[in-house]
């Protein structure tokens, strides 16, 4: 985090570290009710179990104001409460040292060891025909590569789609995937890895004749090998695996993608925000009904290349993708025209013929992206999602959907553009710089809610989104996927009760001035906070809605 910008999680440890304790006694406050009266607070039951009787030494109460930090918040106030210590920020001090630019990832130092992820998303070698089952843990897979990149961690994406199929879908939902090129090296791989299996004594080559399946040139008992090696959180009915040449087809193309990563050498490296010690980690991201064939492929991967980086495969699993009375299984292709199709109408609902013009073709194309995107990725990855594809459940007024955000990130967009325009007809003067603004203007309750919960904590937001934690025991791991799709939902919902109750672009009478250029510069934060988040999301910023 850049050096005087202050942070939530410097601001708690610093408010923790005045009381003396090692415990975490102190928490944020994020609804509106409460910020009335406090920022931060120390609840009463904690103050019990970390002092006799609750009663804090009056001189650590003291303290507290006084605390300083480049990233800890300015304080003005600690004072007991009924509901605990009660702490209150200085505001104008507070959005003059948050209201500049976002901080972008520090960069590595130099000679600092690049950590690196693979990606591998097995639906994409699956049926020729894509479900939205698959879509979402695609979808999870591209928005999860985004959110590392923009952490500064080195990604690569397997598999390399085909030129044999076609991945209209994936273009139309902006999905960013390689492509193959072909070319020897995998083909090699394949042939060294045939030669280790028939080296291995977990397998046994298959002639093929009758009662051999089609295409299986070896069976690998993987059972014997689980067990033997003590490995714990697979499926137990993992047993005997027949092995095709699109099995090692299949392993190739992940051993390339380690080899292709900055850092794969795992040994002796600082620990990363990674489920082990490695620059290098192995995340298959599948649907649960791939689960029991991704085991099979990560055991044989095992069995075949003891190294290091394959005892770091971990397994993210996304949830069942439940379609409301289909008629008949729908494809990811049916699946987009169809929310397609709902946005179209709904807009002309809203907007009328406007909808119908030329120009809303991308407009609408854009947030039927973004319906889909926020209905797949909103949920968190282990759960159910169920889809109502008979009622038009995809609107633009639902305050949870994708077209909600893209809406007022539009909203944001025209009030830029209408203050442009009126400084160009000598209306208002142009915005001065941010050292000339006067934030103690900014008193109203919305214009603190957007900063305090939204611009502050924004960077440490996308650092919790693109954590992989470790697993407590096994293979699977969690990720917090769904982290800014609800952030950007919320965000929206607050942004919108703020503009639908002030009124920005006042009276142009010079001693109004000053409130609408701290107004617009807030905004203007708020704005840059959606353009970053939509991006991990592959969505643009739309002008007009």
């Amino acid at each position: 985090m850049s050096e005087g910008r202050p942070g939530v999680a410097a601001t708690l440890r610093a408010l923790n570290g005045a009381l003396g304790r090692p415990a975490a006694v102190w928490v944020k406050e994020s609804g509106a009710r409460n910020l009335r009266h406090r920022d931060f607070l120390a609840p009463r039951a904690a103050l019990s179990a970390a002092f006799p009787g609750g009663q804090v030494p009056p001189e650590a109460v003291s303290a507290v104001p006084s605390l300083r930090g480049p990233a800890v918040l300015p304080l003005r106030v600690c004072r007991q409460t009924p509901a605990g210590l009660a702490v209150q920020v200085r505001r104008p001090e507070a959005f003059q040292r948050l209201l500049g630019p976002l901080p972008g990832p520090v960069p590595p130092a130099a000679g600092a060891r690049t950590e690196c992820v693979v990606l591998h998303c097995p639906a994409l070698r699956g049926p020729a025909a894509l479900r939205p089952r698959h879509l979402r843990s695609i979808l999870l897979a591209d928005h999860l590569a985004q959110l590392l990149r923009a952490q500064g961690v080195g990604v690569r994406l397997v598999p390399a789609l085909t030129k044999e199929r076609s991945w209209d879908v994936l273009r139309q939902l902006r999905i960013c995937w390689p492509s193959s090129s072909g070319g020897s090296s995998l083909t090699d791989a394949v042939s060294a890895l045939k030669a280790a299996l028939g080296q291995c004594p977990c397998a046994a080559a298959c002639e093929q004749g009758p009662g051999t399946a089609e295409g299986v040139i070896f069976k690998v008992h993987l059972k014997s090998f689980v067990e033997q090696q003590g490995l714990v959180g697979y499926d137990p009915n993992l047993d005997v695996l027949l092995v095709t040449e699109g099995t090692l087809w299949s392993l190739a193309e992940l051993q390339e993608a380690v080899l292709q990563c900055p850092v794969s050498d795992p040994l002796a490296l600082p620990a990363s925000r990674f489920p082990s010690s490695s620059c290098c980690s192995i995340i298959h991201v599948v649907n649960c009904e791939e689960e029991f064939q991704q085991q099979q492929l990560d055991v044989l991967w095992r069995i075949l290349d003891p190294g290091a980086h394959t005892a770091l495969q971990k397994h993210l699993v996304c949830g069942p993708v439940k379609v409301t009375n289909p008629s008949s299984p729908i494809g990811a292709d049916q699946y987009f025209q169809l929310r397609k199709h709902q946005m179209y109408e709904a807009s002309v609902i809203k907007y009328g013929e406007l909808a119908q013009d030329e120009a809303w073709t991308e407009v609408i194309d854009t947030l039927t992206v973004a319906a889909i995107r926020f209905e797949m990725l909103s949920t968190a990855h282990r759960s159910q999602i169920t889809l109502d594809l008979e009622n038009n459940s995809i609107s633009t007024k639902g305050t949870k959907s994708g077209a909600f955000v893209m809406y007022n990130c539009a909203r944001l967009a025209t009030l830029f553009d209408n203050f442009q325009r009126a400084v160009e007809r000598g209306t208002y003067p142009p915005l001065p710089p941010e050292s000339e603004l006067n934030f103690s203007c900014l008193r109203e309750e919305g214009e603190w809610l957007l900063l305090f919960n939204y611009l502050l904590p924004f960077p440490e937001v996308l650092q919790q989104a693109a954590q992989l934690p470790p697993p407590s025991k096994g293979i699977q791991i969690t990720a917090n996927t769904d982290t800014l799709c609800k952030f950007l939902i919320q965000l929206s919902m607050d942004f919108s009760s703020y503009y639908n109750r002030v009124h920005v672009l006042g009276e142009p009478f010079p001693h109004l001035f000053d409130q609408m250029f701290a107004r617009l510069q807030l905004l203007g934060a708020v704005r840059d906070v959606f353009h970053s988040a939509l991006a991990t999301l592959h969505l643009p910023p739309l002008s007009q809605i």
